[in-house]
């Protein structure tokens, strides 16, 4: 069944092993277990000394990785004049009894 006809329970299923994955073998700093789940493109983008570095970095500034929720919203993004589909994402946050956008972009 095609992603986009999938359920949000059923997305959500397929992700977060995705996501467990990425946050383990990023604090392991394992460029490949890193890379296991990224497209090609991602693959040629994402180097050893790039994972290695950002890593470190973060580590060394903010520490591991701790729990995690869910909190963005994304979207198939499509553009009048440009072809092709993006990716619209929104991160939902609640202020008292009000929602607010914290973050919008569209990639």
């Amino acid at each position: 069944m095609e992603l986009a006809k999938k359920s949000d329970a059923e997305i959500l299923a397929i992700a977060d092993p995705i996501m467990d994955n990425l946050m383990e073998a990023s604090m392991a700093i394992d460029h490949a277990r890193h890379l296991q789940d990224f497209t090609d493109r991602l693959k040629a983008i994402v180097t050893i000394d790039y994972v290695e570095k950002v890593c470190r970095q973060y580590q060394s500034e903010k520490g591991l990785f701790g729990p995690r929720e869910l909190v963005a919203i994304l979207w198939k993004q499509q553009f009048t004049k440009s072809p092709g589909d993006y990716v619209a994402e929104m991160v939902l946050v609640q202020q008292g009894s009000r929602y607010l956008v914290d973050h919008a972009y569209v990639l």
